[in-house]
């Protein structure tokens, strides 16, 4: 366990992560996606990431430079994970105070979808 927390630990690694469950993205799109995140910290966390062999960073031969961020097949495999963590966020939310309600639903995540697109993605499968 120890060494998977030390790859994905942080306070921007998941939310960066977060923002390509949906496919590749480019620089700005997480940025935006992200919050409140600089660019210093972003460059960085990506870098680190893609050391890692987490994420993949492919840039197109055009003017202005496009770059585009997305999962590597290792990076790929932390998908079940991230959706076994949104589960247990969401029982344990509902557990612990069972009278709040969630303010605003991240799309981006599984949960934010139907349970049919979630497990598509989850296993390339139809249901």
């Amino acid at each position: 366990m120890e060494a998977a927390l030390s790859v994905i630990s942080g306070k921007w690694k998941l939310k960066i992560l977060n923002q390509l469950l949906s496919g590749p993205v480019r620089y700005m799109e997480i940025k935006h996606g992200v919050g409140e995140i600089t660019e210093k910290m972003l460059t960085q966390q990506l870098r680190e990431l893609e050391e890692d062999q987490i994420i993949q960073r492919k840039v197109y031969p055009v003017v202005p430079p496009k770059v585009e961020y997305s999962f590597t097949p290792m990076g790929q495999e932390l998908t079940h994970i991230f959706y076994a963590l949104e589960v247990w966020g969401i029982n344990f939310i509902t557990q612990t105070n069972p009278d709040s309600e969630v303010k605003k639903q991240d799309t981006s995540c599984y949960l934010g979808k139907t349970a049919a697109e979630a497990i598509k993605e989850l296993t390339g499968n139809n249901v």
